[in-house]
């Protein structure tokens, strides 16, 4: 008698959905990277912190969850290249390898990478399951971002708490809700769950 394990079926992730080919799979990289490079145009600045509010992680955990672990962290990677490379489109603007943000970007790739792992899994198709992937996802962005920021503007851990996680905890908290309601609906009108 064999006792060998059955691999889990792998569930599709909404990129899936469309027909496969390479061109697909650079497409969907490409405009992944470029929706993130926009999101991150959206900027408010926070009052005492070099890191503004902005659509750039709604954007990444969006790609993570729609194009998978390996496409999304592809399309982030291409994101975090092209603007160390020089290219404006980071917050604000921004670019290069000198801005006190560029944790965050940094943990945007862990964070796309484990949503999409978790959205190949079903974590994707309800609200609640939903809400527990974008939190995983935030964490992992601040968990990068929080420390990086510390180090590169010379502040206490307690200090780049204050500056760069606790003024941003509303603003995720409507992102997350936004891609809840976004992701598990779009399953739904395509008819699968």
């Amino acid at each position: 008698m064999s006792t060998a394990a059955v691999p889990a079926p792998s569930r599709q992730v909404l990129a899936d959905l469309v027909p496969s080919s390479r061109v697909r799979d650079v497409a969907l990289v490409a405009g992944g990277a470029v929706l993130t490079g926009l999101a991150a145009q959206i900027a408010v600045p926070v009052p005492g912190s070099p890191v503004p509010v902005t659509g750039q992680t709604f954007a990444a955990l969006l790609v993570g969850t729609s194009l998978g672990a390996r496409r999304g962290l592809l399309s982030l990677a291409l994101y975090a290249l092209v603007g160390m490379a020089g290219v404006p489109w980071f917050a604000e603007g921004g670019s290069g390898t000198g801005a006190p943000s560029l944790g965050y970007v940094l943990g945007m790739l862990l964070a796309a990478t484990v949503v999409g792992a978790l959205a190949r899994r079903g974590a994707d198709r309800s609200v609640l399951r939903m809400a527990g992937t974008m939190l995983i996802g935030e964490a992992i962005i601040y968990a990068v971002g929080v420390p990086y920021l510390a180090l590169a503007a010379d502040l206490s851990l307690s200090a780049a708490i204050a500056a760069g996680l606790t003024p941003f905890l509303l603003g995720d908290a409507l992102k997350a809700a936004l891609a809840m309601g976004l992701v598990p609906t779009a399953w739904k009108l395509v008819g699968k769950r």
